[in-house]
């Protein structure tokens, strides 16, 4: 597994019983977590005073119990990224931190280069990605559906002092939008996926990753320049195991290019236990 360790703005506390502990900058937050079966004794002291808890309604979604007042957003760091983080309607802050040893692996590969990098984020989100590569040097295309998180995104941008970085803000359905970069002609040194399970295009088209996912990678290919660095794919869907994410990644990438591939979890460690807790799965491929 590779764990993200290098947070001092973020801490997974503890978890116990569908639950995890979280620390956000100074806001202590209580989250659903289904994957987490045991029933530990929650002796760590702020899971009674956490600042708010989310709850799960029985007929799907849930609401946030807020025990102590809180800011609306406020904002936490990651080395020289700054993030704008706030509790959402689906148990979210617009943070997975989980993600920064991705956002690590990209940064090395963009300063090692040693040429000019064009990078594609393709599904988004607020940005970590995105700042991560620019940060390091790249000219970074951002594409998500949603216009709200391209927007958050844009704000962490600025919050990071990137805003003058060469990053493309794109609203528009992932799949659309590759097909248009393909006949427009457009490379990318490294790419970036980081699909939903489920979810809707810009104009309600349905997305359901296993049905979607090998017609997207398979097209992806083209868009790679002649000697790419990376292409990253991160997966939260528990049917897209690694073993299953290197096979995808042979069958669509690996057709065209030589690649070495790493597909693993990744996670996050927990300070009351000194174990990981998985958080997903990445499959990385390299060139050359």
């Amino acid at each position: 597994m590779r764990i993200s360790d290098k947070w001092t703005d973020y801490e997974l506390i503890d978890t116990s019983d569908e639950e995890r502990l979280e620390r956000w900058g100074n806001v202590i937050l209580i989250r659903p977590d289904p994957q987490i079966i045991w029933k530990d004794s929650k002796s760590a002291d702020e899971w009674k005073t956490a600042h708010a808890r989310y709850i799960r309604s029985q007929n799907g979604g849930g609401s946030w119990d807020y025990r102590r007042k809180l800011p609306e957003s406020w904002q936490i760091s990651y080395g020289e990224l700054k993030f704008l983080v706030k509790p959402t309607g689906f148990k979210h802050t617009g943070l997975f931190p989980e993600q920064a040893v991705n956002w690590d692996y990209c940064s090395e590969m963009i300063k090692k280069a040693g040429k000019p990098v064009n990078v594609l984020n393709l599904f988004a989100y607020t940005g970590g990605a995105t700042l991560a590569c620019a940060k390091a040097g790249a000219s970074v295309c951002h594409c998500d559906a949603v216009k709200g998180m391209v927007d958050w995104a844009r704000t962490n941008a600025k919050l990071s002092g990137l805003s003058e970085k060469p990053i493309r803000w794109i609203v528009d359905d992932a799949n659309k939008f590759i097909k248009r970069e393909i006949r427009r002609g457009t490379r990318y040194d490294g790419i970036i996926l980081d699909p939903p399970s489920y979810g809707r295009g810009t104009n309600g088209e349905m997305w359901k990753i296993e049905d979607c996912i090998y017609g997207l990678m398979s097209d992806i290919t083209e868009l790679l320049s002649e000697k790419p660095l990376f292409v990253v794919l991160n997966s939260y869907t528990t049917g897209l195991s690694p073993s299953v994410m290197d096979y995808l990644m042979q069958m669509t990438v690996g057709k065209r290019f030589k690649i070495t591939i790493n597909s693993e979890e990744i996670g996050l460690p927990v300070s009351q236990t000194g174990l990981a807790l998985p958080c997903g799965n990445t499959s990385i491929a390299r060139f050359g």
